[in-house]
């Protein structure tokens, strides 16, 4: 009879998030908020709470968090996180100043303590690279010049989460000076060793890994990544870092068919995983943190755009595709909900995941809409108070010296995802790469 229910209530979990996906896709927006609803709906609490397959949920978030890591570092090699490192790390202590202290000082007001103040920065500071790159396929703008840009942020916001994650989870548990001092030194030489390993030995591990069965790749992938992921695990090392290392080792063929067969394995295991978090937040007590969830909401949104705008400034990008980079980095996802269900894992404060829940809620939701709109709306403010002066107004100065014409919509991209309306806010000339979108990628993802 447990079985028949275990079946019975995943069964009914996994319809709903499918129900669920196709409501978002149809909408063009992200699943992650409805998936968070969701969570809230089957959780202490909700409307259908679930009793015989909690454990089961439980095991499938942790496997989603190690799938979620390992897939985004299959995107990138070795070479090309140490380039990216030495080209843009300015912006990405920019983007950790503007972002995780507004995060920590709103637990320190809300009397939450040093430790909470550590993990909201984390939330508040990580945007979500799945969401953001979703959204840049669908609005057509993976040819554009401020991408390889928002793509460097990303990276190196995922590169941090190796130094990040250990020490979160050396003060989660309570860990020493000492002790945290060692488990970080224990991160960052594993972090370093398997860098190195990837640089000078990453193709013979691929050669390894790959083989034409697609059955036994897939396997082999995913026993690797477990076994990695276990033993940082006991190391005192992010699970979640370890299949991110291993993502990054992998190149080539091996990383490209790894990829398409892990693909739906990641998008049911991340779904559960988003759940899980829904489970164990009580609904009840969202509404008491909807304010400061907004507040933050509004104040962070306002610093990612400040970021990608002075980081798209600082490569020369044109003025429009500094806006659309900071727009496009809005969006927070699923790295704040992992940081986040560590410390409601861990019991630091109660209010921290009703707070980040709401918070990524509202992000998810609004940051597909100021990736499309920031540009435009900034635009047409613009214009309404040059008219207001009664002077002529130009968004930008034309490369080559030429001064840009009043913003007219230059065209129609078609969207490129499902759901998602044409874009008429469509780049300018000087804005896209030739020759194709796939060059944004070049030196940056396979």
């Amino acid at each position: 009879m447990h079985t028949a229910t275990v079946f019975i209530e995943l069964g009914s979990v996994i319809l709903v998030l499918g129900l669920l996906g196709r409501i978002a896709g149809r909408y063009g927006f992200s699943p992650i908020p409805l998936y968070l609803l969701g969570g809230l709906a089957f959780g202490t609490g909700g409307l259908l709470p679930l009793s015989a397959s909690e454990e089961f949920v439980a095991t499938g978030a942790e496997i989603g968090v190690v799938l979620l890591l390992l897939m985004l570092g299959l995107e990138y090699t070795a070479a090309d996180l140490v380039t990216n490192l030495k080209a843009q790390y300015p912006a990405g202590a920019v983007d950790f100043l503007l972002n995780a202290i507004p995060g920590a000082l709103a637990a320190l007001l809300l009397g939450w303590g040093p430790v909470a103040a550590v993990v909201l920065a984390g939330v508040t500071w990580i945007s979500s690279s799945g969401v953001i790159a979703k959204v840049l396929g669908d609005l057509g703008r993976l040819g554009n010049r401020e991408t390889p840009v928002i793509l460097s942020i990303l990276v190196l916001e995922d590169l941090a989460m190796a130094v990040y994650l250990p020490i979160l989870t050396a003060l989660l548990a309570g860990a020493g000076l000492v002790a945290g001092s060692i488990t970080l030194a224990i991160a960052l030489a594993t972090a370093g060793a398997v860098l190195f390993v990837a640089l000078r030995y990453g193709r013979l591990i691929s050669r390894f890994v790959s083989h034409d069965d697609p059955e036994k790749l897939l396997l082999v992938v995913l026993g690797l990544t477990l076994l990695v992921a276990g033993i940082a695990q006991q190391l005192q090392v992010s699970a979640a870092v370890g299949a991110f290392l291993v993502g990054i080792a992998l190149s080539g063929e091996a990383a490209e068919g790894a990829h398409t067969l892990l693909s739906p394995l990641r998008d049911l295991f991340a779904a559960v995983f988003f759940v899980f978090f829904g489970l164990s937040t009580d609904p009840t007590s969202i509404p008491p943190v909807l304010l400061p969830a907004l507040l933050l909401a509004a104040v962070t949104a306002v610093t990612k755009v400040a970021t990608g705008y002075w980081a798209a400034r600082r490569a020369g990008i044109a003025t429009r595709g500094r806006w659309r980079a900071g727009g496009a980095l809005v969006s927070r996802g699923e790295f704040s909900i992992v940081i986040a269900g560590l410390a409601v894992t861990a019991g630091i404060e109660p209010g921290l995941g009703p707070l980040a829940t709401a918070y990524v809620l509202i992000l998810v939701v609004t940051g597909p809409l100021a990736a499309r709109y920031t540009q435009p709306a900034v635009e047409r403010l613009g214009a309404v108070f040059a008219r207001r002066r009664g002077t002529a107004w130009a968004p930008e100065a034309r490369p080559g010296g030429a001064a840009a014409a009043t913003p007219t919509a230059v065209g129609v991209l078609p969207a490129r995802g499902t759901g998602v309306e044409p874009v008429e806010d469509a780049p300018d000339a000087e804005d896209v790469l030739d020759p194709g979108p796939d060059q944004a990628l070049d030196g940056l993802s396979r």
